[in-house]
């Protein structure tokens, strides 16, 4: 079952290079049922911490790559897309749109 607050439009998505805030999802090369979802103001930059931070929840993972990244107009409309996309309605929501490997229903 898919929540309609889970609707990108309900988020106000913005056009490439209009907003200031993103929402990643990441998947892991070497385990693709491995995911994470963050926000970042610098998705690259992020993307290279993930990879060669010194800490966190992603060190043991590695190397990562991004699935998506989509461009919010602010940060409050980021993070209500990020902690959408954590729920089990927002897990659908990525299978359906982002593909079915994309943050499994059912995960390890």
């Amino acid at each position: 079952m898919t929540g309609s607050f889970c609707k990108a439009g309900a988020y106000g998505l913005a056009m490439k290079g209009a907003g200031r805030r993103f929402v990643y999802i990441l998947r892991g090369d070497t385990d693709a049922q491995r995911h994470y979802v963050g926000t970042t103001a610098g998705p690259d930059r992020r993307l290279e911490w993930h990879n060669h931070g010194p800490c966190g929840y992603t060190v043991r993972n590695r190397p990562w790559s991004f699935v998506v990244v989509l461009e919010f107009p602010t940060e409050r409309k980021a993070v209500q897309f990020e902690k959408c996309l954590k729920t089990a309605s927002g897990r659908a929501f990525a299978t359906r749109h982002f593909g079915p490997r994309v943050l499994p229903l059912v995960e390890n």
